[in-house]
């Protein structure tokens, strides 16, 4: 079978596709650092992407987990992950079993349920046999067990010259333990344990022989633990695990708002967002962080981070303190090529793994991002404004003064006032959030060559100054404050005389190195409204260009025009639809009070949730045009969940309340909000306002016209609606 190679085009690492999926019903969870992906059987097989597999710290420490009946694959029923996206639940039954060509069990005789839950860097599954036939039967049951222990990026197919070492399997009389003896110095270690002694276990095998009357039943308990130098976890018990796990989740819903619709399929899709969100949600020892996306980026990244945060923050502004705490502990404090760092910037990624400890790839601690300084600050000041809290963001104005100094002293490259970037040719070739070798081109299809300043990273570089201007007046440096703001107004000025393209009607893509203007049509530019940048004519016009039929595919904004000469709807980024792309693009649109072509693209991501499997939204999703009583066509190799798509429809949902806060009055704001045709009634409970305050309250729509009304205020909140 061919894998998957990754190769360098240019200098970009890139997932190829060598194969299509054979199951998309692919089973994720996830708890801490360890994430599984299993097929809907509940089997890990080296088939389809080879994506599958059982996961820590960037490395694969189960390759192969097969259940048979009498040398057979059952038969599927079903297979569930259950709402709160902690146990995963899969039902089979037996095939005709034979012997000698004579039936000995009819199908459909013995029920097999398996339940699997990942708790504590181990993976636990829970197995019942019951027979509801009616004669008593004696089956084998066979577990075939492997681990490869390759690094995430080898899983992607990236070759290497050299591998660790491969330990011999240890058995006895109910384990089995594999072990790697990485080139970093790491010994691997995954420890299989039955509660039910086999007949043997040997040949990477699992053999029970089990004999059921009618209606009787049998339990078996498997707990596969992982762990790097010894260093794993106690063993627990399989109910235990899973009555931790959810008394874990109501600790992190406990401040979170509730929503409540009309819509019970949009009550559904947000449900799963926030349970991914929260499967995502990883205590790091410098606050809590989302991870980016199973399988290929189940890790920090800066920018990811950032804007699942903003995504949330209504809702869940305490994720904000905890991404802020871990970026601002590993900023950048000196010069490092080799991992693109400089001074007082954010980071890109952060990646465990035998290959990033033996810098096979860059990215161990890499900041090969132009925008996750500027979308730092912009956290920050949002954190504020939402939560009041004067004394955190106290603790990292240094943090904040650092990014400050970096846009101004190495994010400016040549001194224009714009954001650049400089291809990097170890890592990243290009910097943005679209960083794809071939993101930034020329409407004649070239390349554009560095350095590069974006569009959207522009108006980034503006929100963070206005955001820093206020934080710095909290911190008592008017000084500050005013200059920031002046710089801003500056800057403002300038980036809508030199990025604006009457002809397109919309801002170009980017400058390149000799300040040529990249022509095309992109969703960055949609991007650039929720800022604040855009002058008003230009914003209404970047909405009639992003909603037009070239670009608006039904489901949603594409990446760049069908008109583009790079342009292709089955592309990463050239003509792909990616959720959160839309989502900032739409509480622009809300936020310029373009409320029709707010509507129009909410409407179509959340029609898109609707055909997708558990109504999760993915990363990016082809940019076929939307045809009647078809779904959208899915990409090969995209993450879902991918966290910044599940908090999508949450932002989308703000924009849609035009909600907002002023936490230092203790007020809740709704300017100019609307509802879609899909939504009648949205009830929020439980939002924070500031510190223990929170409000009920129930939105309700009257044809174009919107109420709200407050349910529970306590004293000294206000509710105010603008319209």
């Amino acid at each position: 079978m061919l894998m998957p190679e990754v190769s360098r085009i240019k200098d970009k690492y890139y997932i190829s596709a060598t194969s299509s999926i054979l199951d998309p019903s692919m089973l994720i969870v996830k708890d801490g650092d360890i994430f599984g992906v299993f097929n809907r059987f509940g089997d890990i097989l080296p088939v389809g992407r080879n994506e599958q597999g059982l996961y820590l710290g960037g490395t694969r420490f189960l390759s192969l987990c097969e259940l048979r009946i009498n040398g057979l694959r059952p038969l599927f029923l079903s297979s569930n992950v259950d709402e709160d996206d902690i146990l995963l639940t899969i039902d089979l039954t037996n095939p005709d079993l034979y012997a000698k060509g004579r039936l000995l069990i009819a199908k459909d005789s013995l029920h097999i349920m398996r339940s699997k839950i990942l708790y504590d860097m181990q993976d636990l599954e829970y197995i019942r046999i019951k027979n509801f036939g009616r004669k008593t039967v004696s089956i084998s049951l066979d577990f075939l067990i492997d681990a490869d222990f390759r690094d995430i990026f080898e899983v992607r197919g990236l070759k290497r010259e050299r591998n660790g070492k491969r330990c011999p399997i240890r058995y006895a009389d109910n384990e089995m333990e594999l072990s790697y003896e990485g080139l970093d110095g790491v010994m691997r270690k995954t420890e299989i344990i039955s509660s039910v002694k086999p007949e043997s276990v040997r040949n990477k095998t699992f053999s029970f022989l089990i004999t059921l009357q009618p209606g009787s039943a049998k339990e078996i308990f498997f707990t596969v633990t992982c762990s790097m130098n010894d260093k794993g976890s106690r063993r627990t018990d399989f109910r235990e695990a899973l009555k931790k796990s959810r008394n874990r989740l109501r600790e992190k819903n406990k401040s979170s708002a509730v929503i409540e619709t009309s819509n019970e399929q949009f009550n559904e899709s947000v449900k799963r967002s926030l349970a991914d969100i929260n499967m995502m949600l990883t205590e790091t020892g410098d606050g809590i962080y989302p991870y980016g996306g199973i399988p290929w980026f189940c890790t920090p990244f800066g920018r990811d981070g950032i804007i699942t945060a903003l995504e949330t923050m209504w809702i869940k502004p305490g994720l904000a303190k905890g991404v802020l705490s871990y970026l601002a502990a590993r900023q950048a404090k000196s010069i490092d090529a080799s991992r693109a760092a400089e001074p007082g910037k954010i980071l890109h990624e952060v990646r465990k793994g035998e290959l990033a400890a033996l810098g096979e790839i860059p990215f161990g601690l890499y900041y090969g991002s132009v925008d996750s300084t500027p979308l730092f600050i912009m956290l920050a000041g949002a954190y504020w404004r939402r939560t009041g809290d004067t004394g955190f963001i106290r603790n990292i104005w240094d943090n904040i003064r650092h990014a400050l100094r970096w846009m101004k002293d190495y994010g400016d490259v040549d001194g224009d006032g714009f954001l650049e970037y400089v291809p990097d040719i170890r890592g990243l070739r290009n910097q943005g959030w679209k960083d794809s070798h071939d993101s930034v081109f020329h409407n004649d299809g070239s390349l554009a060559e560095g350095p590069i300043a974006l569009c959207e990273v522009q108006c980034y570089q503006y929100a963070a100054k206005k955001e820093a201007a206020i934080l710095a007046k909290v911190m008592g440096k008017e000084g500050l404050s005013q200059k920031l703001l002046k710089e801003a107004e500056e800057l403002k000025e300038k980036f809508n005389n030199i990025f604006w393209d009457e002809e397109m009607g919309t801002y170009v893509l980017a400058l390149d190195g000799l300040k040529k203007p990249c022509r095309v049509v992109s969703s960055n530019a949609g991007q650039v409204l929720f800022t604040g940048i855009a002058e008003p004519d230009k914003a209404l016009k970047v909405a009639e260009t992003l909603t037009s039929e070239a670009v608006f595919s039904g489901w949603g904004i594409r990446t760049v025009s069908e008109h583009e000469a790079l342009y292709n709807p089955m592309s990463y980024h050239n003509g792909s639809v990616w959720p959160h792309d839309n989502a900032l693009i739409a509480y622009g649109f809300s936020s310029c009070g373009l409320k029709e072509h707010f509507l129009k693209v909410f409407s179509g991501i959340f029609d898109a949730s609707l055909f997708m499997e558990f109504q999760r939204l993915p990363e990016l999703f082809c940019g076929f045009q939307r045809r009647k009583g078809a779904s959208p066509t899915l990409y090969p190799v995209a993450c879902m969940p991918q966290t910044w798509a599940s908090g999508s429809l949450l932002l989308m949902l703000q924009a849609s309340l035009g909600l907002d806060f002023e936490s230092d009055r203790e007020r809740v704001i709704f300017r100019q909000p609307v509802l879609p045709e899909f939504l009648n009634r949205v009830v929020l409970k439980n939002l924070s306002v500031t510190g223990k305050k929170s409000v009920d309250l129930f939105i309700r729509r009257y044809g174009e016209d919107v109420t709200v009304e407050v349910l529970k205020k306590p004293e000294g909140v206000s509710v105010m609606v603008i319209k």
